[in-house]
This record gives C-alpha cells, structure tokens and sequence, in this order.
C-alpha cells in the first residue's frame, strides 16, 4: 500500500498519495472539492495525479526531438497513445511533511523512449486560502530534455449534477481535435461555439475533452469558477507558466458512473507537443522549471 499524507488548515483537509504524487482528497468544511478515491487501490482515471513529463497525449507514443526519433510504450491502446507521463505510476519520495504541506520527489528516465533524466519535485502546502501546488522539474543529465507538465485534478463544484454547474473560463481559443483519437486539428475561437465560458454559465449537456489556450491572466494568475446553483463551489487558478488548459466533464458510458466531475488541467503544453512543439518546454543541462496551481472553496 502506498503511504499518504493528511495536510489541515483552515477549514480545509488534503490527502496526498505517494503514488503519484496524486490529490487523493480536498475538503473544505466537510465538502468535497475534488472527486476523492479511496485508498491502498489503483488510482481511478488518473485523478489528482501529476502529468510529468508531458501532459495528455503523445500520438502513437512516437516523437523526434532534436533529430533522434523516439518510441515511447503506448499505454493508451484504445486511442494509440502515450498518455499523462512517466511519473503517475511511481512512488514518490516524501522530503519534508507537517500539519499543513508536504514535498514528495521521484526520478524519471532514463527509460524506454524517453532518455533522459529529470528530477521532480512536488510541493502542496495547504492553508486557509485553499490548496498550493508547485511542481519543479530539474534535468539531472548533460543533454536537453523535452518536458512539460499539468495537475489531474476532478473538480466538484456542489450536490447538484455536473450539468447543473456554473463554469467560468478565461479562455478565447480552443484546440480542435480528432473524435476517435482526441489528437490534435487546430485551433477555433470559443466566440459562437459550445465552448465559450468567458462569462458564467451552466455546462448543460455539453461534452468537453479538449484544450483551450489564449488564456487571460490577471496580476500573474488565471481563475476559473465553477458553482453550484445551490451556492457552494470551486475555483482554481494557475500561473503563466501554463498557457494551455484541458478540461473535460468525465463522460462516461453506462453502466460507469458519468461526469462526476470536471477535470480541469493547467498545462505548459498542449497534447501532443513533443510532436508539435508547440510550447514545449526544451529544459537544459542543471536547468529547473516551475509550475503553480491553487484549488479553494468558493
């Protein structure tokens, strides 16, 4: 069973997983903030972990980055890719850990399609204005190492069904993407489309699986609000150093339990990018990368 780690302040309390590095719980004043999963199990559609060292999608698990193609081991056969990393199966090291936070590292590469060496650390600290994330990602080999990151959090804004929530998201552009496959067309703008959260409105019955980008940030920080019509809620804000966001309202099949949740993921990058490039992070010898989130009540 993989150890976890209990943070309280304020009225809020965290749980998180050495597996991982994974938000297991969020609560606030006894309310979920975060769809949970239960402990010592496998880690149900990657909830709360972090994605490192890319985020989403890598088609194929195939890539070349300066000029050395690359094949990753597809963990994602229905879709035929490489999906959220090589750091959500591992145990993270715990570094530090008291009442109100905890620091976990992991190592990742040299691997199967992925050759190099980065050294991760993650850092949650929790006090009375909500959950902190900061994940470093330091490259402990001589040669560059493509990276990008995001956190996998579920977010639940209240009781009432996912279609009934209140969303709100600073995001003019939208990246359109395969039916089948989830992989990347192009890029549309949210004006006209089902996608335009700009101003605050319910999700309805739309079904969202797709990155946005063209992010507002204010003073430093993006927000995104998400609320119950019966007046709880969850907000989470992030800061530039994720450009790109992935949200997606948990559609499922029956007889599976549907859109419990939204999954809302700050990302460096968008899907794909060790192919496309775009935003990708080239992270040279001894250099370190940082990336910030926040989760509250509202």
């Amino acid at each position: 069973m993989s150890a976890e780690f209990t943070l309280r302040a304020g009225g809020y309390t965290a749980v998180v997983t050495a597996r991982a590095a994974a938000l297991r719980v969020l609560r606030f004043d006894g309310r979920d903030l975060v769809v949970p999963f239960p402990g010592g199990g496998p880690i149900p559609d990657y909830r709360g972990i972090i994605a490192a060292p890319w985020p989403n999608r890598i088609a194929d698990g195939k890539y070349t980055f300066d000029g050395v193609t690359h094949q990753l081991p597809v963990n994602e056969p229905e879709r035929g890719t490489s999906l959220h990393g090589l750091a959500f199966p591992l145990d993270w090291t715990p570094k530090e850990h008291d009442a109100g936070s905890v620091t976990l590292t992991c190592t990742v590469g040299a691997t199967a399609g992925y050759p190099f060496v980065l050294e991760l650390e993650a850092r949650y600290v929790l006090d009375d204005a909500g959950l902190h994330t900061t994940v470093a990602a330091r490259n402990a080999a001589d040669t560059v190492a493509p990276y990008g990151v995001c956190p996998h959090p579920y977010l639940v804004a209240g009781s009432s069904p996912l279609d009934e929530w209140v969303l709100e998201v600073p995001a003019e552009t939208f990246l359109e993407v395969t039916p089948d496959r989830l992989l990347p067309l192009s890029l549309a703008p949210v004006e006209g489309h089902a996608f335009d959260f700009r101003t605050a409105r319910a999700i309805g019955s739309t079904e969202i699986d797709h990155a946005f980008t063209d992010v507002t940030f204010d003073g430093g920080l993006a927000r995104l609000s998400l609320r119950d019509p019966g007046g709880t809620g969850v907000g989470m804000s992030w800061d530039e150093s994720c450009t790109w966001l992935q949200l997606h309202t948990a559609d499922k099949p029956a007889p599976l339990p549907n859109r419990l949740g939204l999954a809302v993921e700050p990302m460096t990058c968008p899907p794909d990018a060790f192919n496309s490039g775009t935003d990708l992070i080239r992270l040279e010898p001894g250099a370190t990368h940082e990336a910030s989130w926040s989760i509250y009540a509202l």
